[in-house]
């Protein structure tokens, strides 16, 4: 399978009502870039492209960036997870993340080849953090959320996470920046209870950030009836 056929595969399972109902829940992202593909046909793709395309086809594409559709940039990410080398696949991440530009492209990804060397993993993400760029700092957010609220958690996490400065970003990008911030309080009261509390007690957080945690968490079944209790206090 060559790119060019890939994009045909992409255009021959085009479902516009779809397209139409996801483009409404991206506002700022071009109409035309959008085929209108569901995810789970797309990551068939993927795993298609990457079984039956040579390397050096899936390295082109790979480098082939600004991709022209919204679902080549999922497919791309997507690749990227399949990755097992470490250092190729922090490169990829690298050099993809200035290209993400909706939260669609930039959640529910797991390059978990990264956890290779969690150390390093750890330092980009928190690098990451600091980027100028809203969903890069959204990414980073996402792989805290995914891979160190458990047995690599440390408390420091809770801290950067907390310093996110939202009001580098406007708009909507401002607004998907302080959505994963608040996703990650209330995930991290879930799985890191006694750790977490003392920041929403004291309010470290910003209002709508931590008025907006108190409400996932409140929703999430991880979190107890006594916790819920407790958070709405809080508000």
């Amino acid at each position: 399978m060559t790119r060019t056929e890939l994009v045909k595969r992409l255009l021959a399972e085009q479902d516009l009502k779809y397209r139409d109902f996801h483009t409404a829940l991206l506002p700022g992202i071009d109409k035309k870039t959008f085929i209108g593909v569901r995810v789970p046909t797309l990551r068939k793709l993927a795993q298609e492209f990457a079984k039956n395309a040579s390397p050096a086809e899936v390295e082109n594409f790979l480098q082939s960036v600004p991709h022209r559709y919204f679902e080549e940039n999922q497919i791309h990410l997507f690749l990227v997870e399949k990755i097992r080398d470490f250092e190729t696949c922090l490169r990829q991440v690298e050099a993809f993340l200035p290209y993400i530009d909706n939260w669609a492209v930039c959640d529910g990804k797991s390059p978990k080849a990264l956890l290779k060397d969690s150390a390093r993993f750890e330092a980009k993400v928190l690098e990451w953090l600091k980027s100028e760029k809203a969903y890069t700092v959204r990414f980073a957010v996402n792989m805290l959320m995914a891979f160190f609220l458990d047995e690599r958690f440390r408390k420091e996490h809770l801290k950067y996470v907390a310093a996110v400065d939202e009001n580098r970003f406007e708009g909507a990008d401002r607004y998907y920046v302080q959505m994963v911030v608040a996703w990650y309080f209330a995930t991290a009261l879930a799985k890191q209870w006694n750790a977490t509390l003392p920041l929403i007690q004291k309010k470290k957080l910003s209002p709508w950030i931590h008025a907006k945690a108190i409400q996932k968490a409140c929703e999430s079944y991880r979190i107890t009836v006594e916790e819920k209790a407790l958070l709405r206090t809080f508000k």
